[in-house]
């Protein structure tokens, strides 16, 4: 920082913010007292008059030295590395900081190594919402800036070093369209209780424009469940939902089922509350009519249907968007996934224990 004439202050960035005041000549005549030039602003020949009638007659500025990079195009830089495919920056840097934006609907993934890899150069920072979850068109998805008004080309570079070449960030849309909903228990089948589950599941996944277009209460026989499973394959639906029968009873045949139906079964337990007895798995299917392709099913547990928030809630927006879901990933949620029970749920926007 040092001290400079106004007049030879062009090109130079100011180091702290600058209030005009305008007064006018009677009682009645218009004020104003405002910011006028902030800090980082890049003085301007068209400048120098505003702030000569503002009295100032020297200026502390930060010189840009041969290496350096001012916030502004450094924040371009930081914009750049962090938004990927489904996202936008939000325009021009505001006092050295730009936000990432959602470009469409679909779940933001966020490559959370990379990350913390940027974040631990020195005078940059990428602040983001946590992947995984549902966004909209429009949604702030991250912000990031360099901490000083400039910062060392070489330690911007390491920034972008870290970052690996790819984005930080991405939105997949929501790639599934069909889905089955088998509701198992004989007591189900036979009438004797109504299915509450299904309508339950077909809001859940209408929300991420998945259609129910099967309904099946095959009862609590496993080769039924497997029968109904088999059925929905056969119909090309790109979701099977499997409800009820995941606990550890011995009448409990729903992952039994699953795994007799051929399923790849990536998981059976989460370390979630509610939901630790998830089961997800998947069909890889081969070349046909439909192309090769991999269709999920899910083994839900029976606190989807009176829970507002499970651990159905925390894969669902992954599953939807035809991301693949890994033990990593699953065994992941176990840092808050605990459900807090709070008295007013909030989820989304208190996603657990987070």
């Amino acid at each position: 920082m040092r001290l400079v004439r106004t007049e030879d202050a062009v090109g130079h960035v100011l180091c702290h913010d600058m209030t005009q005041i305008v007064t006018g000549d009677g009682p009645d005549a218009p004020r104003f007292k405002g910011l006028r030039f902030k800090k980082g602003h890049v003085v301007a020949p068209e400048d120098v008059p505003v702030l000569l009638s503002m009295g100032k007659r020297s200026l502390y500025v930060w010189e840009l030295e041969p290496g350096m990079v001012h916030e502004d195009d450094a924040a371009e830089r930081m914009a750049a590395l962090v938004a990927g495919p489904g996202t936008r920056a939000s325009g021009a840097p505001s006092e050295g900081k730009i936000n990432v934006l959602a470009s469409r609907d679909g779940v933001l993934l966020v490559d959370s190594g990379r990350l913390a890899a940027v974040n631990a150069v020195d005078e940059v920072m990428v602040a983001t919402r946590r992947g995984g979850f549902a966004v909209r068109e429009g949604d702030l998805l991250a912000g990031t800036r360099v901490i000083p008004l400039a910062i060392a080309e070489e330690r911007l570079a390491r920034a972008e070093a870290a970052a690996g070449g790819e984005p930080l960030l991405r939105v997949e849309p929501f790639r599934l369209r069909t889905a089955a909903v088998i509701a198992t228990g004989s007591e189900v089948a036979s009438g004797l209780i109504e299915d509450r589950f299904t309508p339950v599941m077909q809001e859940k996944l209408a929300a991420y424009g998945i259609e129910t277009v099967i309904r099946a209460t095959p009862g609590d026989d496993r080769r039924d469940v497997t029968a109904a499973i088999g059925e929905a394959r056969a119909a090309g639906v790109d979701l099977v939902m499997c409800t009820g029968g995941m606990s550890v009873d011995p009448d409990d045949n729903t992952p039994g089922a699953i795994r007799a139906s051929g399923a790849r079964v990536v998981t059976y337990g989460a370390p979630v509350l509610p939901g630790a007895m998830l089961l997800v798995g998947y069909f890889d299917e081969p070349a046909g009519e439909r192309g090769a392709r991999t269709v999920p099913v899910l083994g839900v547990p029976g606190c989807a249907m009176y829970s507002k928030a499970t651990v159905l809630d925390l894969v669902l927006p992954r599953v939807a968007a035809g991301v693949p879901l890994t033990k990593a990933d699953l065994v992941g949620l176990g840092e808050g996934g605990l459900c807090l029970g709070c008295a007013e749920c909030s989820f989304p926007h208190c996603p657990f224990g987070r």
